[in-house]
């Protein structure tokens, strides 16, 4: 699994994620595990858990991933009505992401969702201008 992740040194750590042995009978009783194994170029690390504890770190690892994509970057950019694509957040108070944008001529019709899970559309030029909190790579 090519998971992005590296070492202190930039170093790629190959990730693999399987299920593991059942753990050893204990108080709570034998039960599956789940395996990380992170194999950076020093050496290798093996970690198991139970399902459940499995879960709580995914959910733990969205969360923080959506705030680190969230977090004000360095300066917020701006950008034309015409060049916004799905997935941009407006800078502001209030969260605002790009679900689709439309180009109708000199028109484009941007449709937004809010934090609170709201959608509306909204017309503008083609040239205005738009301040984005963050913007994602990739095309609409």
């Amino acid at each position: 699994m090519n998971s992005g992740i590296t070492d202190a040194d930039g170093h790629p750590v190959p990730v693999t994620v399987a299920v593991g042995e059942p753990a050893p009978v204990t108080a709570g009783g034998p039960g599956p595990r789940v395996s990380i194994r992170l194999s950076p170029p020093a050496g290798e690390f093996v970690w198991s858990c139970t399902p459940g504890a499995a879960r709580e770190l995914a959910a733990v690892l969205v969360r923080t991933a959506e705030e680190a994509e969230n977090a004000p970057g360095e300066r917020p950019v701006t950008v034309g009505a015409g060049e916004l694509r799905r997935g941009d957040v407006r800078e502001g108070d209030r969260s605002m992401t790009v679900e689709s944008a439309r180009t109708d001529g000199s028109t484009v019709h941007v449709t937004w969702k809010s934090g609170a899970g709201r959608s509306w559309t909204q017309a503008y030029a083609a040239d205005t201008a738009i301040t984005l909190k963050r913007r994602l790579s990739g095309g609409r």
